[in-house]
């Protein structure tokens, strides 16, 4: 077997140990995941992916783990976007707190497959095709300067998702959540319920979020094996990280700004490389920055009209 496929077979086996680990020994039970579960998870999480890192290292060289931390580091920041979206998701539909792990758990796994299949085809089209670089990077900075723009909504509209509507339309649905189960039998008909919904949403909203960072971290590296085991890394911490800051998202009202400068930063990078060629070390710099001086921002000066929730238990 070529080692490169080697590589990602293994790869791949490693992340569904992990996965099965999580689901089936760690969160057997549904349970309300705390402040301190999260943190412990988010650090794990994260020692993972910098252990990586240094695997990367030493097989490909500095460089290629260079990329890997960028990518990393930019996946990592633009997901933050995501757990703003999965609290109006779950708020919306009234997801108890025991059943939020679940819901995101089988959401990341559908992302993890989403992004294979996209981070496969960009990078096919931009090793055929040179132009959709341009594209690419013009999109970003489209993207960036639009998102710097956008006013906060705090209002979810599923009625207006035609992938909800249509499913809707198609399964017979109950009303209440059935102790978190997706589909039950009842008088011997399967029905979807509002937990399936909720999961469809959430699936939804990462097709929406990958736009912007599939395209992101193709303009950091065009390895497909850097830029899909980066964007995994991201993904698996993303469900502690949304447990962890959960109760605090909203104290960061600057870090929006930020992520919208590291997307144009990036798109200007992709749209001048065949002129100037920015070391990745520059690159990871300007990216590591332009975070710490958003979230230092927004702890300096806080919000003064923030209604923020009250905050949840510790332990």
């Amino acid at each position: 077997m070529d080692n490169s496929i080697l590589f990602w077979v293994l790869f791949n086996a490693f992340v569904l140990l992990l996965l099965g680990l999580d689901l089936f020994v760690f969160h057997r039970k549904a349970h309300e995941v705390k402040i301190k579960e999260a943190l412990l998870w988010s650090l794990f999480w994260i020692l993972l992916s910098l252990g990586f890192n240094a695997v990367i290292y030493f097989w490909k060289g500095p460089a290629p783990a260079l990329e890997f931390l960028t990518a990393y580091l930019i996946e990592k920041s633009l997901s933050v976007d995501n757990l703003f979206v999965f609290i109006l998701i779950f708020n919306y539909f009234k997801v108890p707190l025991m059943y939020q792990h679940k819901v995101l758990f089988w959401g990341i796994i559908g992302a993890l497959v989403l992004r294979a299949l996209f981070i496969l085809v960009g990078v096919a089209l931009i090793a055929k095709f040179h132009f959709i670089i341009y594209i690419l990077g013009a999109f970003l900075v489209y993207t960036g300067i639009k998102m710097a723009f956008s006013h906060d909504d705090n209002e979810l509209h599923p009625e207006q998702n035609s992938l909800i509507v249509w499913i809707t339309q198609k399964l017979r649905f109950t009303k209440q959540n059935e102790d978190g189960k997706f589909f039950v039998k009842i008088d011997g008909k399967l029905y979807a319920t509002p937990m399936f919904l909720v999961l469809i949403m959430v699936e939804s909203t990462d097709v929406v979020f990958a736009a912007d960072s599939i395209p992101a971290i193709l303009a950091i590296s065009k390895d497909p094996f850097i830029v899909y085991t980066s964007n995994v890394f991201a993904l698996l911490g993303l469900r502690a990280l949304y447990f962890a800051l959960a109760g605090i998202m909203q104290l960061f009202h600057y870090l929006h700004y930020g992520l919208s400068l590291i997307l144009v930063f990036i798109g200007v990078k992709l749209l001048l490389s065949d002129l100037v060629e920015i070391d990745m070390r520059y690159a990871l710099l300007a990216v590591g920055s332009i975070l710490a001086i958003s979230i230092i921002a927004s702890l300096l000066f806080p919000k003064k009209d923030s209604s923020l929730p009250p905050p949840p238990d510790i332990v």
